[in-house]
């Protein structure tokens, strides 16, 4: 070997700068992950709590109409209660009429059919000049009380089975039977308190659209006061002890004044009739 050998620098080589820029990029790229996905974490946080508030919202919003629903579904079950209950007393009413109707047909038949075998027996024996004038007025009479009798019957009846007047000649009908007197009144709003027979009135409001009237009645120190009724709809009340119901009936109403009459037992004792315009048997 030579002496002199020829050396070999060692020669140390370093890591290489892209590394470190890989480590660099790395290190970024993960933080950039973890931002974007806490970001997403409170974004996914806040549509829950949004979709959460909407459903109770939604579910409060709900209550509240099924809560409306079922109020509404209790009134309309009251108000056809109501109704049904008005269409059953008019039903009774109207089969109570038609049967009243029949009975008074055949009465009626009846009663002419004997009027006929009257006067054939009459004429077949020559009866005088005076009796066929006697029978003839007998003929009017039983036609006037068949006619009454009819007339009965077309007119409504009230809860207390009273027969309900609607006018001035319906009023002298029911006094033909003379079972009750009768006054027949007016009274104004503006007038105060009026005397109808043994009582006094006081008319407070009307409704001529609705037909109704509010009305204050004074009987025997007793007072009160009916709001809101209907025309040809009666009041009854009890007055002196009787075990008979005064009847009070107002047919028509105007923006001032108030038409009717008072129907009172005959066991009740009577004065003249009203201030105004009323008028007794």
């Amino acid at each position: 070997m030579s002496e002199y050998q020829e050396s070999n620098p060692t020669v140390v080589s370093g890591t290489p700068r892209w590394v470190g820029l890989a480590v660099a990029v790395l290190g970024a790229l993960s933080l950039l992950g973890l931002g974007v996905a806490w970001s997403a974490i409170n974004h996914a946080n806040s549509v829950e709590k949004f979709t959460q508030a909407s459903l109770k919202q939604q579910n409060d919003s709900l209550g509240q109409r099924l809560s409306k629903t079922e109020e509404d579904n209790q009134q309309l079950q009251s108000d056809l209660k109501v109704v049904t209950d008005k269409l059953n007393v008019t039903q009774a009413d109207l089969i109570a009429a038609r049967k009243q109707n029949k009975i008074a047909a055949v009465t009626y038949s009846k009663k002419l059919n004997e009027l006929g075998s009257n006067v054939n027996a009459q004429l077949a024996t020559k009866a005088s000049s005076d009796d066929v004038s006697k029978l003839g007025g007998d003929v009017s009479g039983v036609k006037t009380d068949l006619d009454a009798t009819k007339t009965s019957i077309q007119m409504a009846r009230s809860e207390m089975g009273t027969l309900i007047a609607r006018n001035h000649d319906e009023i002298d009908e029911l006094r033909r039977m003379g079972q009750r007197d009768y006054y027949e009144f007016t009274v104004t709003r503006k007038a105060g308190a009026q005397k109808v027979g043994t009582i006094q009135v006081q008319l407070r409001d009307t409704n001529t659209k609705k037909n109704q009237f509010t009305i204050y009645v004074l009987a025997d120190d007793k007072s009160f006061e009916k709001k809101n009724r209907s025309v040809n709809e009666p009041i009854f009340f009890y007055t002196g002890g009787t075990r008979q119901a005064v009847e009070l009936v107002i047919n028509k109403v105007s923006k001032s004044t108030a038409t009717g009459y008072l129907s009172v037992p005959k066991a009740v004792p009577s004065t003249a009739a009203t201030s105004n315009s009323g008028s007794g048997q």
